[in-house]
């Protein structure tokens, strides 16, 4: 690739410059301050576009390069690949992209990527470098010959890809670490929580502890049904002990009243009979007295009788005996009168009232009688007739003994009875809802089975898809493993003879080996063999080293063969360093359009005396 034309509109200090440069050698000579680094930063610009970011800087290179006066912020750049293929490229920098034409003069700008933050990348695709690679690599100015840590790492990262992939821009470390990032994500490990793999695992799990459970159930089915017919069974029998202990409590309810009925009345007949015992205890207390009477009387007249005797035994007045005697009989009789009066008295009464209550009570004691035998017989029959509907009613249902034995029970204990077989009733039916649940249950899981089963089937073919796909990751790792290694053998050796070719070419055969590492930059092996690191040795040697490096750098990342551009590259080196490096150059990368600016006439003078032919522009 050549750089065939810069037309400078406005950048910087710098306007209205046109600079032509041949294929081969272009000396660019300026005093300094005289804009050879704006030339540079219009270059690196043009190709790259312009950060208005500051990035650290006190000022943006945006606004750092934007025209002093004022003027058209622009310009123009025309270079030719090694395939002959002419492009020209307008950029306005205050706009985000730029204006590229092919050969013919069309506009072939949507022709290329445009990333977001880069803009538009035709430079990149043309030759596969980016604008940190540039720097690093193509463009040497002389305070930044020594490449930067991050440079390093950038360009080191460069050749490994090289190295493990053939491509700068795909690194083999990254594929791994993507790939290794990709088992984790889409497959997972034994360590890893929540993955692809882990999910099916639980999931698989989950499906097989369900299925387990309900091949069990399937099992147990027929032990629950027969338990839930059992059950029902049981109800049954209950519910009908219930209903008929209900029936024998009416019974007995009704017996109750007529029983107590039949109490009231024997009460009532013990009650008259009692009546009856009293007026004839009565009765006979009434004859009692009246023998005590007729006993007095007879005891009196005994007195009397002896009294008399006594008066008419003794020698008184006649009259006087006549008048007591006639008064004792006249006592006599009196008394004996009241007797027989009051004996007819209460034989004519008492009797008459004893024998009319007697009557009456014998006819209740007799009505109530009856009516306790009709009761009694009532009672009799209708337990008959219930016991014989409740036996034929209840035969196949209940036992004939149960029911003859609870017949015979009171109500208190058929009450009883009725509260126990009710608790029962309701215990038994609450484990027949649990066992129609888990029936229930059991039935809908063994629906659910061939779904469960193809279920699993499903996610043991994707666990069989994801071992696959760990499988090819795994086997990808391994295939970018021999790959890399066999082409690390190919191009990790070219790049480091390319190096050594390039350091004896520059600065002799001083050193042994030349090893360019990512954390020390350039190492070299001394005569005595011992390994140093480049920055000890002389500010010229550093030079010429790195110089070596970018030199081999260049032609190892790049699709195209790039130009060399060296920007007061050699102020440290001595005249014979310069003409060696300058021969050198010439020799070894004819095929490289060189770029040299410069503020000295040291490199004009050398190529004059060597005869070698140049571009010259003087700023």
């Amino acid at each position: 690739m050549n750089i065939n034309f810069l037309q400078i509109n406005g950048f910087g200090k710098i306007k209205n410059k046109e600079i032509n440069l041949g294929k081969n050698i272009n000396i660019i000579y300026g005093k300094n301050e005289k804009g050879k680094t704006t030339i540079l930063k219009f270059l690196e610009s043009m190709l790259y576009g312009i950060s208005k970011n500051k990035n650290g800087k006190d000022i943006s290179d945006y606004e750092k390069f934007k025209p002093w006066t004022g003027d058209n912020y622009s310009g123009k750049i025309i270079y030719t690949l090694n395939n002959g293929n002419r492009f020209e490229v307008y950029r306005e920098f205050n706009k985000k992209s730029p204006k590229i034409y092919n050969k013919n003069h069309e506009d072939i700008s949507k022709d290329f990527n445009v990333d977001k933050n880069k803009e538009n990348e035709f430079f990149y695709e043309h030759t596969n470098i980016d604008k940190n690679t540039f720097i690093s690599s193509v463009l040497s100015e002389q305070k930044e010959i020594i490449l930067s840590n991050s440079d390093r790492r950038n360009i080191i990262q460069k050749i490994s890809n090289m190295a493990s992939t053939g491509e700068d821009n795909i690194s083999y470390k990254k594929i791994i670490d993507k790939l290794n990032k990709k088992y984790i994500e889409e497959v997972g490990t034994d360590r890893t929580i929540d993955r692809p793999i882990n999910k099916i695992n639980k999931m698989k799990e989950n499906l097989k502890i369900r299925l387990k459970k309900i091949e069990y159930n399937e099992n147990n089915s027929i032990e629950i049904n027969n338990k839930k017919n059992q059950i029902y069974n049981e109800i049954n029998y209950l519910e009908n002990k219930y209903n008929l202990l209900k029936e024998i409590k009416k019974i007995n309810e009704k017996n109750k009243y007529t029983k107590e009925e039949i109490n009231i009345k024997n009460n009532l007949i013990s009650e008259n009979k009692n009546k009856i015992n009293n007026n004839e205890n009565n009765i006979n207390k009434n004859i009692k007295e009246n023998k005590k009477l007729n006993k007095y009387l007879k005891i009196i007249f005994f007195i009397i009788i002896i009294l008399n005797i006594i008066i008419f035994s003794i020698k008184i007045n006649l009259i006087i005996k006549i008048i007591f005697a006639g008064i004792s009989l006249f006592v006599f009789f009196g008394l004996l009168l009241l007797k027989i009066k009051n004996k007819n008295k209460f034989y004519n009464e008492e009797i008459l009232k004893l024998n009319n209550e007697k009557n009456t009570i014998n006819k209740i004691i007799s009505e109530l009688e009856n009516d306790v035998n009709n009761l009694n017989q009532n009672i009799k029959n209708e337990n008959y007739i219930q016991k014989e509907l409740i036996l034929k009613k209840y035969n196949n249902l209940i036992d004939k003994n149960t029911i003859l034995d609870l017949l015979q029970k009171d109500l208190k204990t058929i009450e009883n009875e009725i509260e126990e077989t009710e608790e029962k009733c309701n215990k038994s039916k609450l484990e027949k809802y649990k066992l129609e649940i888990l029936e229930k249950d059991i039935n809908k899981e063994i629906e659910e089975k061939a779904s469960i089963e193809e279920q699993l089937e499903n996610v043991k073919n994707k666990e069989e898809e994801i071992i696959k796909l760990g499988q090819a990751i795994e086997l990808t790792k391994n295939i970018l493993e021999k790959a890399y290694d066999k082409m690390k053998n190919n191009i990790t050796p070219r790049f480091t003879q390319n190096l050594q070719k390039n350091t004896i070419g520059i600065i002799g055969g001083n050193y042994k080996k030349i090893i360019f590492s990512e954390d020390e930059g350039l190492i070299v092996e001394t005569e005595n063999g011992n390994y140093v690191n480049a920055n000890i040795l002389s500010v010229g040697t550093i030079d010429q080293l790195y110089l070596a490096l970018r030199l081999a750098i260049t032609s190892e990342i790049a699709k195209e063969e790039l130009p060399i551009i060296l920007d007061e590259a050699f102020a440290y080196y001595d005249d014979e360093r310069l003409e060696n490096i300058l021969q050198y150059l010439c020799s070894n990368f004819s095929k490289n359009q060189i770029i040299i600016f410069t503020c000295s006439k040291r490199e004009v003078e050398i190529m004059d005396r060597l005869g070698i032919s140049y571009n010259y522009v003087e700023l």
